[in-house]
């Protein structure tokens, strides 16, 4: 039996990360009923097989709430990391040398392997190396073909098969190793929504995902690397979405660099048209904690208020003890947030210029038109999608309804800032778009008797990327028993 659940009354999205606490059909409902809109499947943790399951149980909700649900599946990415030593750990100190080498033998506390050649040939004199997650830095005085030569900046213990980020150059390795293809053709097999690309470097990196997936997912590029940052705007139009991975992006960049690269980031996709995301760390303390620091608050806080599609929560919902309670507490921050009657005027503070073009013009228009005749919620037919992401850039003040006769176009637009998606049947004449306008708002509890609602959608009905149809519709009273009941 459907369990109706009312659209969400926020317009920032939910993307919860599911783990060994979060795996099992009961627990995903309990996530999806506290307030989750989308769901992140790690592939960096457990086999492909372990995975089934848990997408089959996200899809499985549809049936149980009666609403689309959205699955990114997150790449690993290449992982650097140094080789073993000859005890386990050893201790560096700064202003000690240290040598990184080819030689697969045991290391000391004066060298250890690197398994990675493409460092080799990408490095530079004076370029860092941080290990453990920049616990440790070292940096480079000279290299060749077989060794890179350092001195220990930051020092402290280091143990075996520790992480190695090298912010300061751009390696030649792809994106994508062969796990990763092989976790992406599995993805796209289960029919996930979102691929998320780790290890971005370069616009050119995202040619390859997009080619295996064939159009069968969209593509979501993290941005980690400051290399990444340096072409932010080349690789967000190569992109459907992007991702602020602030984690990394803290390791390698000074962590005071990271809040106004996150703002830049979130305007670069806003004023692109591309949905973007804010994860890692916001509210870490609950993977311990039933209640966030005042500090991690605030940080939640901020993205919603910067107009960020998407704020995720990573282990501590899929790893912590309380992650039901972490999507409950982002979802009532998010609320807190946007009953703010400043925050309509801050989540503007990108200014955005419609391209020249009929759909960008109407989906500005849609805004402007509702918020003068106090309409009390935008509704689009689109069959890609693309209508509903012009609408969103735009940040209405009211819903946006998205009707559509496409189940993967419903389920990618999951991650979209204020959209409300439905699954239904596509419409043939004018007089039928009003009438399912005014039935579907109804039934979902958007409007009522007297209210307006704003409709978009193009002429002839069923043709993608023909949006040209701006109507106001205006809900009677007799309509209300008319509509309420009807098929979709």
């Amino acid at each position: 039996m459907t369990k109706a659940i009312s659209p969400r009354s926020r317009k920032v999205r939910v993307l919860a990360t599911l783990g060994p606490a979060s795996n099992t059909p009961e627990m995903i409902a309990k996530l999806f009923e506290a307030g989750a809109d989308a769901f992140r499947v790690n592939m960096s943790h457990g086999d492909q097989q372990s995975k089934v399951a848990v997408i089959e149980a996200i899809r499985g909700l549809e049936k149980q709430f009666g609403r689309p649900t959205t699955i990114l599946a997150d790449l690993q990415g290449p992982k650097l990391r140094v080789g073993r030593f000859a005890e386990g750990r050893v201790m560096l100190e700064a202003g000690q040398r240290f040598t990184l080498d080819r030689s697969n033998e045991p290391g000391d506390a004066t060298r250890v392997e690197l398994p990675h050649p493409e460092i080799f040939a990408a490095i530079a004199r004076d370029a860092r190396l941080l290990l453990d997650d920049g616990k440790l830095v070292l940096r480079v005085l000279d290299h060749d073909d077989d060794k890179i030569e350092t001195e220990v900046v930051v020092g402290g213990a280091l143990s075996n098969s520790k992480g190695l980020n090298v912010p300061d150059v751009v390696l030649p390795m792809a994106a994508l190793t062969p796990k990763d293809i092989s976790d992406l053709h599995f993805a796209v097999d289960q029919g996930v929504d979102w691929i998320a690309l780790s290890f971005v470097q370069r616009p050119e990196d995202l040619a390859e995902a997009r080619k295996l997936i064939q159009g069968k997912a969209a593509l979501l590029a993290k941005i980690e690397k400051p290399s990444a940052v340096a072409r932010l705007e080349e690789i967000v139009e190569q992109c459907d979405g992007v991702m602020v991975a602030r984690g990394d992006l803290g390791v390698e960049l000074p962590p005071q660099s990271v809040p106004p690269l996150q703002k830049r980031i979130v305007e670069t996709a806003r004023r692109l048209g591309r949905p973007v995301v804010v994860a890692t760390q916001m509210l870490e303390s609950m993977i311990t904690s039933p209640s966030p620091t005042r500090a991690e608050v605030s940080d939640v806080a901020t993205a919603v208020y910067d107009g960020a599609d998407a704020i995720m929560l990573s282990a501590e919902s899929a790893a912590g003890s309380w992650p039901v309670e972490s999507v409950a507490m982002m979802n009532d921050i998010s609320h807190a947030v946007e009953r703010d009657p400043a925050h309509g005027d801050r989540v503007h503070f990108t200014v955005l210029r419609p391209d020249p073009t009929t759909a960008d013009a109407l989906a500005e228009a849609a805004k402007n038109i509702a918020a003068t005749v106090d309409a009390k919620a935008i509704l689009c037919f689109t069959k890609s999608g693309s209508t509903a992401r012009r609408i969103a850039r735009e940040r209405p003040a009211v819903p946006i309804m998205v009707l559509t006769p496409q189940i993967d176009t419903a389920r990618r637009l999951g991650l979209l800032w204020g959209v409300h998606a439905v699954h239904t049947r596509d419409v043939e004449s004018f007089e039928e778009m009003v009438a399912k306008a005014k039935r579907m708002v109804l039934r979902h509890n958007m409007a009522r008797a007297g209210d307006r609602v704003v409709v978009c959608a193009g002429v002839p009905f069923g043709t993608p990327g023909s949006t040209n149809v701006l109507h106001v519709v205006q809900i009677v009273g007799d309509e209300l028993k008319n509509y309420r009941g009807h098929e979709a």
